[in-house]
């Protein structure tokens, strides 16, 4: 693997990694799973690194996973206020990143069928299980943001937990089949899945009491 592709996925993993030590310490102090703003500044950095990563190695999965999940960072930016304190040309060039990107990678139809979906590197079966795995783990924001719509509020619900369980448990037998490390090292989330499932377990009994 090119040196400078290696640099930006592991550089995308640490923002990411980053993000779940900073979620997982405070929840810690608090003995209930917390939502910091700092894990939504991390997960915009993140999405954005992971994204290029996705486009140079040539990997629909990991390119797809981060469309569906970069405005629901946005979003959680703006519940907490902290959007609206951005310059006005980053409040305007962070919502056209992902577009860019799209049309980087569809701009020729012909070229995006035969790198991502036609890779002799990788049987069409495992490109869908890793896919799968992207959505799933992808979805636990979609959760995260129809729960924040209903309720008004920027939290990371109990379920949200669940889903990233079984999210992680795919990419990385994913990862492993690919034989890349990034893959691997941003699924080391996985301990604080399920960290915060014990913690809102608990906080679950001690709110019905």
């Amino acid at each position: 693997m090119n040196a400078l592709i290696l640099c930006i996925g592991l550089l995308a993993q640490f923002f990411y990694t980053s993000r779940i030590l900073v979620q997982w310490v405070q929840s810690e102090r608090s003995r209930r799973i917390e939502s910091p703003t700092l894990f939504w500044i991390f997960s915009v950095i993140g999405s954005i690194l992971l994204c290029v990563y996705g486009c140079m190695r040539n990997d629909f999965a990991i390119v797809f996973g981060e469309f569906l999940s970069f405005y629901i960072y946005l979003w959680n930016l703006k519940i907490k206020g902290v959007y609206r304190h951005l310059p006005r040309w980053l409040s305007f060039l962070l919502p056209a990143l992902p577009l860019v990107s799209l049309f980087y990678v569809l701009h020729d139809i012909p070229r995006f069928v035969a790198d991502f979906l036609h890779n002799t590197d990788i049987p069409l079966y495992i490109l869908v299980w890793g896919t799968l795995g992207q959505v799933i783990f992808k979805f636990r924001f979609i959760y995260q943001w129809l729960h924040g719509v209903r309720h008004h509020t920027s939290d990371l619900p109990l379920t949200f937990w669940y889903i990233a369980l079984t999210g992680s448990l795919m990419i990385i037998s994913y990862g492993i089949y690919r034989h890349d490390i990034v893959i691997v090292i941003g699924q080391c989330s996985i301990f604080a899945s399920i960290r915060n499932i014990i913690i809102g377990l608990r906080q679950g009994k001690e709110d019905r009491r």
